[in-house]
Protein backbone atom coordinates (compact mmCIF):
# COMPACT_ATOMS: atom_id res chain seq x y z
CA UNK A 1 0.00 0.00 0.00
CA UNK A 2 1.85 3.67 -1.33
CA UNK A 3 1.50 6.42 1.22
CA UNK A 4 1.00 9.82 -0.65
CA UNK A 5 3.67 11.78 0.26
CA UNK A 6 3.35 15.47 1.42
CA UNK A 7 6.21 17.81 -0.38
CA UNK A 8 8.79 19.12 2.42
CA UNK A 9 8.68 22.21 1.38
CA UNK A 10 6.02 25.21 2.10
CA UNK A 11 5.58 24.42 5.55
CA UNK A 12 4.17 27.61 6.32
CA UNK A 13 0.18 26.30 6.00
CA UNK A 14 -2.59 27.20 6.95
CA UNK A 15 -4.08 25.56 10.37
CA UNK A 16 -7.73 25.37 8.76
CA UNK A 17 -6.23 21.73 7.56
CA UNK A 18 -8.79 18.96 8.46
CA UNK A 19 -7.68 15.95 10.65
CA UNK A 20 -10.30 13.36 11.32
CA UNK A 21 -8.08 11.58 13.34
CA UNK A 22 -7.22 14.16 15.46
CA UNK A 23 -7.97 14.75 19.05
CA UNK A 24 -11.15 17.18 19.48
CA UNK A 25 -9.86 19.51 20.74
CA UNK A 26 -7.35 20.02 17.98
CA UNK A 27 -10.55 20.17 15.40
CA UNK A 28 -11.97 22.50 16.99
CA UNK A 29 -9.35 24.53 16.16
CA UNK A 30 -8.67 23.93 13.04
CA UNK A 31 -12.40 24.71 12.52
CA UNK A 32 -12.43 27.86 14.23
CA UNK A 33 -9.12 28.67 12.53
CA UNK A 34 -10.85 28.26 9.47
CA UNK A 35 -13.73 30.79 10.08
CA UNK A 36 -12.21 32.93 11.74
CA UNK A 37 -8.92 33.33 10.02
CA UNK A 38 -8.91 31.76 6.76
CA UNK A 39 -5.40 33.70 5.90
CA UNK A 40 -3.88 32.48 8.95
CA UNK A 41 -0.63 30.48 8.15
CA UNK A 42 1.66 28.64 10.91
CA UNK A 43 4.79 26.59 10.90
CA UNK A 44 2.27 23.18 11.52
CA UNK A 45 5.48 21.11 12.84
CA UNK A 46 7.17 23.38 14.85
CA UNK A 47 3.36 24.36 16.15
CA UNK A 48 2.26 20.81 17.15
CA UNK A 49 6.05 20.25 18.31
CA UNK A 50 5.61 22.94 20.95
CA UNK A 51 1.91 21.75 21.99
CA UNK A 52 3.38 18.19 22.35
CA UNK A 53 5.95 19.56 24.73
CA UNK A 54 4.01 21.86 26.50
CA UNK A 55 1.48 19.15 27.14
CA UNK A 56 3.90 16.15 28.08
CA UNK A 57 5.36 19.12 30.53
CA UNK A 58 2.16 19.73 31.73
CA UNK A 59 0.96 16.07 32.29
CA UNK A 60 4.20 14.63 34.02
CA UNK A 61 4.44 18.43 36.26
CA UNK A 62 0.83 16.76 37.37
CA UNK A 63 2.08 12.90 38.00
CA UNK A 64 4.78 14.61 40.67
CA UNK A 65 2.32 17.44 41.70
CA UNK A 66 0.06 14.62 43.29
CA UNK A 67 3.18 12.72 44.25
CA UNK A 68 4.71 15.28 46.90
CA UNK A 69 1.62 15.84 49.42
CA UNK A 70 2.40 12.77 51.51
CA UNK A 71 5.95 13.67 52.14
CA UNK A 72 4.53 17.38 53.58
CA UNK A 73 1.29 15.55 55.37
CA UNK A 74 3.71 13.66 57.40
CA UNK A 75 5.03 15.96 59.71
CA UNK A 76 1.65 16.38 60.85
CA UNK A 77 0.58 12.80 60.95
CA UNK A 78 2.83 12.27 63.89
CA UNK A 79 4.85 14.85 65.55
CA UNK A 80 5.58 16.21 69.13
CA UNK A 81 2.19 17.02 70.64
CA UNK A 82 4.09 19.36 74.11
CA UNK A 83 4.92 22.01 70.97
CA UNK A 84 1.73 22.23 69.50
CA UNK A 85 -1.09 25.00 70.71
CA UNK A 86 -4.56 23.53 72.14
CA UNK A 87 -7.00 23.81 70.04
CA UNK A 88 -9.76 26.10 70.85
CA UNK A 89 -12.11 23.08 72.30
CA UNK A 90 -9.32 21.58 74.48
CA UNK A 91 -9.08 24.81 76.72
CA UNK A 92 -10.93 25.55 79.81
CA UNK A 93 -12.48 28.80 79.89
CA UNK A 94 -11.11 31.62 81.80
CA UNK A 95 -13.15 31.61 85.24
CA UNK A 96 -13.57 27.75 85.63
CA UNK A 97 -16.01 25.54 84.26
CA UNK A 98 -18.83 22.91 85.56
CA UNK A 99 -17.04 20.31 88.11
CA UNK A 100 -19.09 17.80 87.20
CA UNK A 101 -18.23 17.58 83.19
CA UNK A 102 -14.91 15.80 81.99
CA UNK A 103 -12.13 18.05 81.52
CA UNK A 104 -11.66 17.97 77.65
CA UNK A 105 -8.10 18.04 78.09
CA UNK A 106 -5.47 15.65 76.46
CA UNK A 107 -4.25 13.25 79.03
CA UNK A 108 -1.43 11.99 76.72
CA UNK A 109 0.78 13.04 74.27
CA UNK A 110 -0.28 11.99 71.45
CA UNK A 111 -3.48 13.74 71.51
CA UNK A 112 -2.51 15.74 68.17
CA UNK A 113 -1.22 13.02 65.95
CA UNK A 114 -3.48 11.46 63.80
CA UNK A 115 -4.36 7.81 64.45
CA UNK A 116 -3.03 5.13 63.28
CA UNK A 117 0.00 7.12 63.33
CA UNK A 118 -0.09 7.74 67.04
CA UNK A 119 2.21 4.25 67.61
CA UNK A 120 5.51 4.52 68.64
CA UNK A 121 6.30 2.34 65.74
CA UNK A 122 4.94 5.40 63.37
CA UNK A 123 8.06 5.11 61.05
CA UNK A 124 7.63 2.08 60.20
CA UNK A 125 3.80 2.77 59.37
CA UNK A 126 4.64 6.41 57.58
CA UNK A 127 7.38 3.92 55.52
CA UNK A 128 4.69 1.24 54.55
CA UNK A 129 2.16 4.03 52.77
CA UNK A 130 5.39 4.77 51.11
CA UNK A 131 6.05 1.25 50.15
CA UNK A 132 2.67 0.59 48.90
CA UNK A 133 2.72 3.56 46.33
CA UNK A 134 6.49 2.64 45.45
CA UNK A 135 6.19 -1.07 44.89
CA UNK A 136 2.81 -0.91 43.32
CA UNK A 137 4.28 1.47 40.86
CA UNK A 138 7.78 -0.42 40.29
CA UNK A 139 5.61 -3.73 39.74
CA UNK A 140 2.80 -1.98 37.67
CA UNK A 141 5.41 -0.13 35.72
CA UNK A 142 6.42 -3.30 33.78
CA UNK A 143 2.94 -3.75 32.77
CA UNK A 144 2.30 -0.07 31.73
CA UNK A 145 5.33 -0.16 28.47
CA UNK A 146 3.49 -2.77 26.75
CA UNK A 147 0.30 -1.82 27.39
CA UNK A 148 1.30 1.92 26.20
CA UNK A 149 3.17 -0.12 22.88
CA UNK A 150 -0.59 -1.41 21.97
CA UNK A 151 -2.82 1.47 23.20
CA UNK A 152 -3.87 5.05 21.61
CA UNK A 153 -1.48 7.07 24.31
CA UNK A 154 -3.59 9.89 24.44
CA UNK A 155 -6.78 7.26 26.26
CA UNK A 156 -3.55 6.01 28.68
CA UNK A 157 -2.35 9.29 29.71
CA UNK A 158 -6.12 10.71 30.46
CA UNK A 159 -7.02 7.57 31.91
CA UNK A 160 -4.25 7.55 34.44
CA UNK A 161 -4.15 11.11 34.92
CA UNK A 162 -7.82 11.08 35.86
CA UNK A 163 -7.76 8.33 38.17
CA UNK A 164 -4.48 9.14 40.19
CA UNK A 165 -6.29 12.22 40.93
CA UNK A 166 -8.77 10.12 42.28
CA UNK A 167 -6.59 8.14 44.61
CA UNK A 168 -4.64 11.20 45.54
CA UNK A 169 -8.72 13.22 46.65
CA UNK A 170 -9.76 9.56 48.46
CA UNK A 171 -6.55 10.14 50.21
CA UNK A 172 -7.38 13.44 51.66
CA UNK A 173 -10.94 12.16 52.14
CA UNK A 174 -9.56 10.38 55.02
CA UNK A 175 -9.46 13.25 57.31
CA UNK A 176 -13.68 14.55 56.44
CA UNK A 177 -14.27 11.48 57.09
CA UNK A 178 -12.72 10.70 60.18
CA UNK A 179 -11.15 7.12 58.49
CA UNK A 180 -8.40 5.66 60.99
CA UNK A 181 -7.40 2.44 59.39
CA UNK A 182 -4.42 1.10 58.26
CA UNK A 183 -5.61 -0.72 54.99
CA UNK A 184 -7.86 1.91 53.83
CA UNK A 185 -4.48 4.03 53.65
CA UNK A 186 -2.19 1.37 52.25
CA UNK A 187 -5.14 0.55 49.13
CA UNK A 188 -5.24 4.37 48.16
CA UNK A 189 -1.55 4.63 48.22
CA UNK A 190 -0.96 1.18 46.03
CA UNK A 191 -3.90 2.32 43.93
CA UNK A 192 -2.17 5.29 43.27
CA UNK A 193 1.11 3.98 42.54
CA UNK A 194 -0.06 1.66 39.94
CA UNK A 195 -2.22 4.52 37.71
CA UNK A 196 0.94 6.48 37.82
CA UNK A 197 2.88 4.01 36.01
CA UNK A 198 0.76 5.69 33.16
CA UNK A 199 2.68 8.87 32.86
CA UNK A 200 6.82 7.72 32.26
CA UNK A 201 5.92 5.81 29.55
CA UNK A 202 3.25 7.48 27.79
CA UNK A 203 4.92 11.05 27.55
CA UNK A 204 8.70 9.60 26.75
CA UNK A 205 7.18 7.91 23.81
CA UNK A 206 5.44 10.60 22.66
CA UNK A 207 8.22 12.97 23.08
CA UNK A 208 10.42 10.31 21.14
CA UNK A 209 8.17 9.86 17.99
CA UNK A 210 8.33 14.07 17.79
CA UNK A 211 11.85 14.87 18.29
CA UNK A 212 15.07 13.67 16.61
CA UNK A 213 18.56 12.61 17.93
CA UNK A 214 19.88 16.36 17.50
CA UNK A 215 20.09 18.41 21.19
CA UNK A 216 18.03 15.75 22.32
CA UNK A 217 19.90 15.35 25.78
CA UNK A 218 19.29 19.63 26.34
CA UNK A 219 16.08 19.14 25.08
CA UNK A 220 15.04 16.48 27.73
CA UNK A 221 17.09 18.18 30.24
CA UNK A 222 15.21 21.63 30.43
CA UNK A 223 11.84 19.12 29.89
CA UNK A 224 12.80 16.71 32.18
CA UNK A 225 12.72 19.59 34.90
CA UNK A 226 8.60 18.84 35.05
CA UNK A 227 9.38 16.49 37.95
CA UNK A 228 10.88 19.12 39.99
CA UNK A 229 8.66 21.61 39.25
CA UNK A 230 6.10 19.00 39.79
CA UNK A 231 7.79 18.33 43.06
CA UNK A 232 7.42 22.18 44.12
CA UNK A 233 4.09 22.87 43.56
CA UNK A 234 2.88 19.59 45.23
CA UNK A 235 4.88 20.44 48.44
CA UNK A 236 4.21 24.22 48.56
CA UNK A 237 0.07 23.51 47.94
CA UNK A 238 0.72 20.76 50.72
CA UNK A 239 2.38 23.24 52.62
CA UNK A 240 -0.46 25.88 52.12
CA UNK A 241 -2.75 23.90 53.35
CA UNK A 242 -1.09 21.18 56.17
CA UNK A 243 -1.08 23.31 59.30
CA UNK A 244 -4.90 24.13 58.78
CA UNK A 245 -6.15 21.53 57.09
CA UNK A 246 -4.18 18.57 55.94
CA UNK A 247 -7.08 16.74 53.43
CA UNK A 248 -6.63 19.88 51.20
CA UNK A 249 -3.05 19.13 50.60
CA UNK A 250 -4.59 16.28 48.91
CA UNK A 251 -8.18 17.55 47.64
CA UNK A 252 -6.39 20.63 45.54
CA UNK A 253 -3.67 18.58 43.82
CA UNK A 254 -6.07 15.77 42.68
CA UNK A 255 -8.80 18.15 41.10
CA UNK A 256 -5.87 19.55 39.56
CA UNK A 257 -4.29 16.31 38.51
CA UNK A 258 -8.15 14.80 36.95
CA UNK A 259 -8.25 18.92 35.23
CA UNK A 260 -5.44 18.07 33.13
CA UNK A 261 -5.84 14.77 32.17
CA UNK A 262 -9.19 16.15 30.58
CA UNK A 263 -7.25 18.61 28.90
CA UNK A 264 -4.58 15.70 27.36
CA UNK A 265 -8.03 14.05 26.10
CA UNK A 266 -9.25 17.26 24.20
CA UNK A 267 -5.67 18.31 22.73
CA UNK A 268 -3.00 16.10 22.80
CA UNK A 269 -1.56 15.02 19.47
CA UNK A 270 0.36 11.22 20.04
CA UNK A 271 2.10 10.78 17.02
CA UNK A 272 2.64 12.76 13.85
CA UNK A 273 1.11 11.06 11.26
CA UNK A 274 -2.59 12.35 13.00
CA UNK A 275 -2.13 15.40 11.54
CA UNK A 276 0.30 14.71 8.84
CA UNK A 277 3.45 15.91 10.06
CA UNK A 278 5.13 12.43 10.09
CA UNK A 279 7.17 13.46 6.87
CA UNK A 280 8.32 16.73 7.59
CA UNK A 281 9.58 16.03 11.20
CA UNK A 282 12.39 14.03 9.22
CA UNK A 283 13.00 16.77 6.91
CA UNK A 284 13.06 19.19 9.77
CA UNK A 285 15.31 17.21 12.39
CA UNK A 286 17.22 16.61 9.53
CA UNK A 287 18.20 20.21 8.12
CA UNK A 288 18.58 21.10 12.07
CA UNK A 289 21.02 18.03 12.72
CA UNK A 290 22.85 18.54 9.31
CA UNK A 291 25.07 16.11 8.13
CA UNK A 292 27.27 14.07 10.52
CA UNK A 293 30.85 14.43 11.16
CA UNK A 294 32.97 12.30 9.05
CA UNK A 295 30.09 11.07 6.57
CA UNK A 296 28.45 11.95 3.62
CA UNK A 297 25.33 14.10 3.79
CA UNK A 298 21.98 12.28 4.42
CA UNK A 299 20.09 12.18 1.25
CA UNK A 300 16.60 14.20 1.37
CA UNK A 301 13.53 12.13 1.98
CA UNK A 302 11.40 12.85 -1.43
CA UNK A 303 9.81 11.26 -4.36
CA UNK A 304 13.61 10.25 -5.86
CA UNK A 305 14.75 8.59 -2.52
CA UNK A 306 12.59 5.69 -1.35
CA UNK A 307 12.24 5.21 2.39
CA UNK A 308 13.88 1.88 2.03
CA UNK A 309 16.91 3.59 0.31
CA UNK A 310 16.89 6.20 3.33
CA UNK A 311 16.83 3.41 5.86
CA UNK A 312 20.32 1.60 4.09
CA UNK A 313 22.24 4.58 4.02
CA UNK A 314 21.37 5.40 7.41
CA UNK A 315 22.57 1.89 8.56
CA UNK A 316 25.34 1.85 6.38
CA UNK A 317 26.56 4.82 8.38
CA UNK A 318 26.71 3.38 11.73
CA UNK A 319 30.65 2.89 12.03
CA UNK A 320 33.48 2.31 15.10
CA UNK A 321 32.42 6.06 15.72
CA UNK A 322 29.48 5.79 16.96
CA UNK A 323 28.12 6.09 19.89
CA UNK A 324 27.87 3.16 22.45
CA UNK A 325 24.04 3.57 23.26
CA UNK A 326 23.36 3.43 19.62
CA UNK A 327 22.20 5.44 16.65
CA UNK A 328 18.60 5.96 15.83
CA UNK A 329 17.09 4.53 12.19
CA UNK A 330 14.04 5.56 10.67
CA UNK A 331 11.53 2.87 11.04
CA UNK A 332 9.31 1.42 8.51
CA UNK A 333 5.97 0.43 8.77
CA UNK A 334 3.89 -2.36 10.19
CA UNK A 335 6.61 -3.58 12.94
CA UNK A 336 5.56 -5.58 15.91
CA UNK A 337 6.31 -3.91 19.38
CA UNK A 338 9.67 -5.72 21.40
CA UNK A 339 8.66 -8.23 24.14
CA UNK A 340 10.12 -7.88 27.64
CA UNK A 341 13.52 -10.42 26.87
CA UNK A 342 13.97 -8.83 23.36
CA UNK A 343 14.18 -5.08 25.26
CA UNK A 344 16.66 -6.30 28.02
CA UNK A 345 19.51 -7.86 24.58
CA UNK A 346 19.76 -4.10 23.68
CA UNK A 347 23.45 -2.94 24.68
CA UNK A 348 23.12 -0.87 27.69
CA UNK A 349 19.69 -1.65 28.51
CA UNK A 350 20.41 -3.77 31.92
CA UNK A 351 23.28 -1.58 33.15
CA UNK A 352 21.68 2.29 32.83
CA UNK A 353 18.15 -0.05 34.34
CA UNK A 354 20.59 -1.21 37.57
CA UNK A 355 22.10 2.26 38.02
CA UNK A 356 18.71 4.26 38.65
CA UNK A 357 17.81 1.31 40.94
CA UNK A 358 20.21 3.07 43.02
CA UNK A 359 20.01 6.39 41.68
CA UNK A 360 16.48 6.59 42.03
CA UNK A 361 16.80 5.08 45.52
CA UNK A 362 18.47 8.05 46.45
CA UNK A 363 16.33 10.52 44.84
CA UNK A 364 12.66 9.11 46.05
CA UNK A 365 14.03 8.88 49.69
CA UNK A 366 14.53 12.62 49.76
CA UNK A 367 11.16 12.57 47.51
CA UNK A 368 9.31 11.03 50.75
CA UNK A 369 11.27 11.58 53.88
CA UNK A 370 13.28 15.16 53.10
CA UNK A 371 10.92 17.46 54.73
CA UNK A 372 10.02 14.92 57.92
CA UNK A 373 14.26 14.76 58.36
CA UNK A 374 14.59 19.03 57.93
CA UNK A 375 11.99 19.19 60.76
CA UNK A 376 13.59 17.03 63.06
CA UNK A 377 17.16 17.88 62.50
CA UNK A 378 16.40 21.65 62.40
CA UNK A 379 14.39 24.11 64.68
CA UNK A 380 12.00 25.04 61.61
CA UNK A 381 8.39 24.21 61.68
CA UNK A 382 6.31 21.88 59.53
CA UNK A 383 5.68 24.79 56.70
CA UNK A 384 8.96 25.94 56.51
CA UNK A 385 10.67 22.41 55.74
CA UNK A 386 8.44 21.80 53.56
CA UNK A 387 9.45 24.95 51.72
CA UNK A 388 13.21 24.56 52.01
CA UNK A 389 12.92 21.12 50.99
CA UNK A 390 12.17 22.47 47.73
CA UNK A 391 15.68 23.50 47.25
CA UNK A 392 16.95 20.48 46.25
CA UNK A 393 13.77 20.02 43.13
CA UNK A 394 14.96 23.70 42.21
CA UNK A 395 18.65 21.97 42.24
CA UNK A 396 17.46 19.16 40.54
CA UNK A 397 16.07 21.06 37.44
CA UNK A 398 19.48 23.08 37.32
CA UNK A 399 21.34 19.33 37.25
CA UNK A 400 19.14 18.29 34.88
CA UNK A 401 20.10 20.80 31.96
CA UNK A 402 23.56 20.59 32.95
CA UNK A 403 23.43 17.09 32.54
CA UNK A 404 21.92 16.88 29.46
CA UNK A 405 23.82 19.58 28.10
CA UNK A 406 27.60 17.69 29.17
CA UNK A 407 26.23 14.38 27.63
CA UNK A 408 25.28 16.35 24.33
CA UNK A 409 28.32 18.07 23.92
CA UNK A 410 30.47 14.88 24.91
CA UNK A 411 28.34 12.25 23.21
CA UNK A 412 28.70 10.13 26.21
CA UNK A 413 25.91 9.63 28.70
CA UNK A 414 27.56 7.33 30.88
CA UNK A 415 30.89 9.00 31.91
CA UNK A 416 28.51 12.27 32.58
CA UNK A 417 26.20 9.83 35.10
CA UNK A 418 29.66 8.82 36.67
CA UNK A 419 31.27 12.09 37.07
CA UNK A 420 27.95 13.83 38.68
CA UNK A 421 27.53 10.65 41.24
CA UNK A 422 30.90 10.79 42.27
CA UNK A 423 30.49 14.39 43.10
CA UNK A 424 27.24 13.46 45.01
CA UNK A 425 28.20 10.59 47.38
CA UNK A 426 30.42 12.93 49.31
CA UNK A 427 27.95 15.78 49.52
CA UNK A 428 25.89 13.59 51.52
CA UNK A 429 28.00 13.42 54.03
CA UNK A 430 28.59 16.86 54.31
CA UNK A 431 24.85 17.94 54.02
CA UNK A 432 24.17 15.18 56.74
CA UNK A 433 26.78 16.87 58.97
CA UNK A 434 26.64 20.59 58.08
CA UNK A 435 22.81 20.96 57.03
CA UNK A 436 21.62 21.82 60.43
CA UNK A 437 23.90 24.97 61.07
CA UNK A 438 21.94 27.57 59.82
CA UNK A 439 19.56 28.35 57.06
CA UNK A 440 21.89 29.75 54.58
CA UNK A 441 24.07 27.00 54.77
CA UNK A 442 20.77 24.53 54.76
CA UNK A 443 19.86 25.89 51.43
CA UNK A 444 23.39 25.68 50.09
CA UNK A 445 24.07 22.47 50.24
CA UNK A 446 20.64 21.03 49.44
CA UNK A 447 20.47 23.04 45.85
CA UNK A 448 23.94 21.27 45.26
CA UNK A 449 22.74 18.29 46.24
CA UNK A 450 19.79 18.02 44.32
CA UNK A 451 21.78 19.13 40.85
CA UNK A 452 24.15 16.15 41.61
CA UNK A 453 21.63 13.77 42.69
CA UNK A 454 19.03 14.50 40.21
CA UNK A 455 21.06 14.96 37.16
CA UNK A 456 22.54 11.59 36.20
CA UNK A 457 18.49 10.36 37.37
CA UNK A 458 17.05 12.57 34.95
CA UNK A 459 19.38 12.18 32.28
CA UNK A 460 18.90 8.21 32.14
CA UNK A 461 15.32 8.13 32.48
CA UNK A 462 14.86 10.68 29.47
CA UNK A 463 17.46 10.77 26.90
CA UNK A 464 19.62 7.73 27.59
CA UNK A 465 15.99 5.80 27.53
CA UNK A 466 15.09 7.79 24.33
CA UNK A 467 17.98 6.60 22.59
CA UNK A 468 18.35 2.95 24.06
CA UNK A 469 14.69 2.40 23.01
CA UNK A 470 15.89 3.51 19.28
CA UNK A 471 19.01 1.62 19.34
CA UNK A 472 20.87 0.21 15.88
CA UNK A 473 20.10 -3.21 17.14
CA UNK A 474 16.66 -2.81 17.02
CA UNK A 475 16.88 -2.38 12.99
CA UNK A 476 14.99 0.42 12.85
CA UNK A 477 11.84 -0.94 15.39
CA UNK A 478 10.39 2.14 16.71
CA UNK A 479 8.02 0.04 18.72
CA UNK A 480 10.39 -0.70 22.04
CA UNK A 481 10.55 2.88 23.20
CA UNK A 482 7.77 2.99 25.80
CA UNK A 483 9.11 -0.76 26.91
CA UNK A 484 12.50 -0.06 26.99
CA UNK A 485 11.81 3.21 29.13
CA UNK A 486 9.19 1.54 31.25
CA UNK A 487 12.58 -1.72 32.14
CA UNK A 488 14.73 1.12 32.98
CA UNK A 489 12.48 3.30 35.01
CA UNK A 490 10.44 -0.05 36.55
CA UNK A 491 13.38 -1.22 37.66
CA UNK A 492 14.74 2.56 39.15
CA UNK A 493 10.85 2.29 40.89
CA UNK A 494 11.84 -0.50 42.89
CA UNK A 495 15.02 0.60 43.96
CA UNK A 496 12.37 3.68 44.84
CA UNK A 497 10.32 1.50 46.83
CA UNK A 498 13.35 0.75 49.01
CA UNK A 499 14.97 3.50 49.84
CA UNK A 500 11.94 5.10 51.83
CA UNK A 501 11.37 1.75 53.08
CA UNK A 502 14.76 1.73 54.52
CA UNK A 503 14.42 5.59 56.25
CA UNK A 504 11.74 4.41 58.30
CA UNK A 505 13.31 1.13 59.31
CA UNK A 506 16.83 2.52 60.32
CA UNK A 507 17.33 3.97 63.28
CA UNK A 508 19.30 7.23 63.60
CA UNK A 509 19.53 9.98 60.23
CA UNK A 510 23.59 8.85 59.86
CA UNK A 511 22.14 5.27 58.80
CA UNK A 512 19.97 6.72 56.61
CA UNK A 513 22.71 9.05 55.29
CA UNK A 514 25.30 6.19 55.07
CA UNK A 515 22.72 4.08 53.42
CA UNK A 516 22.29 6.54 50.75
CA UNK A 517 25.98 7.27 50.10
CA UNK A 518 26.19 3.32 49.38
CA UNK A 519 23.73 3.10 46.89
CA UNK A 520 25.16 6.74 45.23
CA UNK A 521 28.42 4.35 45.00
CA UNK A 522 26.74 1.38 43.59
CA UNK A 523 24.88 3.56 40.92
CA UNK A 524 28.48 4.67 39.90
CA UNK A 525 29.98 1.07 39.48
CA UNK A 526 27.03 0.33 37.35
CA UNK A 527 27.89 2.34 34.72
CA UNK A 528 32.06 2.15 35.21
CA UNK A 529 32.22 -0.94 31.90
CA UNK A 530 29.80 1.58 29.52
CA UNK A 531 32.02 4.80 30.78
CA UNK A 532 35.16 3.28 30.22
CA UNK A 533 33.97 2.31 26.18
CA UNK A 534 32.84 5.24 26.00
CA UNK A 535 36.42 6.88 26.85
CA UNK A 536 38.14 4.56 24.75
CA UNK A 537 35.75 5.16 21.69
CA UNK A 538 36.75 9.19 22.57
CA UNK A 539 40.52 8.40 22.55
CA UNK A 540 40.08 6.50 18.91
CA UNK A 541 38.22 9.34 17.21
CA UNK A 542 40.88 11.87 18.66
CA UNK A 543 43.68 9.98 17.41
CA UNK A 544 41.75 9.35 14.45
CA UNK A 545 41.02 12.86 13.78
CA UNK A 546 44.78 13.68 14.64
CA UNK A 547 46.38 10.88 11.56
CA UNK A 548 43.72 12.84 9.36
CA UNK A 549 44.80 16.41 10.07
Amino acid sequence: MQRTRIPSTGRQQRMSSTYPMAPIGVRVISYLSAKLCPRFQVNRVLWFKCSVLGLTYLAYTCYHMTRKPISVVKSVLHRNCSSVTLPPEFVTPAGGSDPTAPSPLPTDGTWCDYAPFDQPDFNSLLGALDSAFLFSYAIAMFFAGFIAERVSLRYFLALGMAFSGVFCYLFGMAKVYDIHALWYFIAVQALAGMFQTTGWPGVVTIVGRWFGKSKRGLIFGIWNSHTSIGNVLGTLIAAHYVERDWSMSFVVPGFLMGLCGFIMFLFLVERPEIVDCQEKVADYAHQQRGPAAGSSQRPRMDDSVSEEDYTVNTEQEINERTPIIGSINRAPPHQDAIGFFGALRIPGVVEFSLSLFFSKLVSYTFLFWLPFYIQHSTSMGAKLSADVSTVFDIGGIVGAIAAGMLSDASAMPATTCTGMLAIAAPLLLIYRYWGSVSLSVNILLLFIVGVTVNGPYALITTSVSAELGQHSSLNGNSKALATVTAIIDGTGSIGAAIGPLLAGMLSGWSNVFYMLVISNVLALVMLLRISTKECSRRNINRRYNVRIE
